[in-house]
């Protein structure tokens, strides 16, 4: 009974500590433009664990300050998914599945460095991602996440969710980020 009356009083702490700070700083200052290239570390969900463990990705990331704990955003680049052995121990393998994403968001900073993210946009496919498919789908993307910025860094993490077509997927993904500004 201690324990959980301490990791409670833990927690509390942490809570009042997180969201009773003052949020005076942000990666994108009001009226300010940034742009960032980050490399993305990717965990597929769904469906796509079915020809895929792991993917990597890079991105590019245009941020525009609307108050000073707010900014719009506008990402794209590559996401490629590393096709998986089709049978343990056989040479033979899934084809890698490659998607470029393009989405709008908002970054709303709560705390000194702190953000909350979301995302929402298009994922268009470079290639079938099952045999028999009648082409390259495009597939809606909604993607919220957290993640700490300071005026060069942006480490983020965010679940993407790809649907469409019948055939729904995700990833799990963390982006690290160098950004300057414009």
């Amino acid at each position: 009974m201690k324990t959980t009356t301490k990791l409670l009083a833990a927690a509390f702490t942490a809570a009042a500590i997180f969201f009773g700070t003052n949020v005076n700083a942000q990666s994108t200052p009001k009226s300010a433009l940034r742009f960032g290239v980050g490399v993305e570390g990717l965990l597929p969900t769904g469906n796509l664990r079915d020809v895929s463990n792991v993917g990597i990705g890079g991105t590019a990331r245009l941020q525009y300050g609307v108050a000073d704990n707010l900014a719009l955003t506008l990402t794209s680049g590559y996401y490629n998914f590393f096709g998986k052995e089709i049978v343990s121990g056989a040479d033979t393998k899934y084809p890698s599945v490659g998607l470029v994403p393009v989405k709008a968001g908002i970054k709303a900073f709560i705390s000194q460095n702190i953000y909350l993210s979301g995302e929402v946009g298009a994922g268009f496919e470079t290639r079938d991602v099952y045999e028999g498919q009648d082409g390259k789908d495009v597939k809606l993307i909604a993607s919220p996440g957290i993640g700490w910025a300071n005026q060069k860094w942006d480490v983020g993490a965010r679940y993407e969710n790809f649907s469409g077509q019948s055939n729904n997927y995700g990833t799990v993904g963390l982006r690290i980020a160098y950004g300057f500004g414009l």
